[in-house]
């Protein structure tokens, strides 16, 4: 269908129903296509919108390659990228769900630690007393990466996490760690705090749309206010 137009939402939680209340509250009623295994669905009486149910991260990839036309996503998921995939992908509107801050946690026991500046002496107390480097887990190397450069911390290591980011200091597998928090009750649980200054990211879903679809998108993207 020439004028089809594809659009991914989060595959399940709080941001998948968000996602769908805020398509609903335009006048979008998304059906779930039961056959499919709810991988699918579509708009009643609009025969020409697809839905696909993808998990968050691919939605930023399928729209960088333009299999998607339009997608909601979280703000963090988008920065973390490469910057050629986020060049090909427009902000159309941040919405009023999915808010979480991307920031950085330490031991609760770290007393003397409080900001990042206090970060630069531990690490390089670990260089000279046991001659490694400062740990961070985390799911973020590159927005990890980018904001302890600017604070000028820099002997540090990036250990990727693969989920459960906040277990890795306990498990001697880091000492520190950057995580997406949105209320702080997985990190106080775990016996971990946000530094003074630890705010990375204030991230938030967004409507994102591929760059290369714009034409094409806009008396949709219009509709949608």
């Amino acid at each position: 269908m020439k004028d089809l137009i594809t659009i991914g939402l989060p595959s399940k939680g709080r941001l998948k129903d968000k996602a769908i209340s805020f398509f609903d509250n335009k006048g979008l009623k998304i059906v779930h296509n039961k056959k499919e295994r709810n991988y699918f669905g579509t708009v009643e009486n609009k025969s020409n919108i697809k839905i696909i149910f993808l998990h968050a991260k691919e939605i930023i990839q399928r729209l960088g390659d333009g299999t998607l036309d339009l997608g909601i996503s979280g703000l963090d998921l988008l920065n973390e990228s490469d910057k050629n995939l986020r060049d090909k992908i427009i902000i159309k509107r941040k919405l009023n769900f999915g808010n979480a801050n991307l920031i950085v946690a330490v031991p609760d026991d770290w007393i003397d630690v409080q900001t990042i500046a206090d970060l630069e002496e531990v690490s390089f107390d670990l260089r000279s007393k046991r001659n490694s480097r400062l740990r961070v887990a985390t799911k973020y190397p590159n927005l990890t990466n980018d904001f302890l450069i600017s604070k000028g911390v820099t002997q540090y290591k990036i250990i990727p996490s693969l989920g459960a980011t906040e277990t890795y200091p306990f498990i001697g597998s880091s000492e520190i760690i950057t995580d997406i928090s949105s209320t702080g009750k997985t990190l106080s649980d775990n016996n971990l705090r946000v530094l003074k200054d630890g705010i990375i990211l204030n991230s938030t879903a967004c409507l994102f749309y591929a760059k290369k679809k714009a034409a094409k998108l806009q008396p949709f993207l219009n509709s949608l206010g």
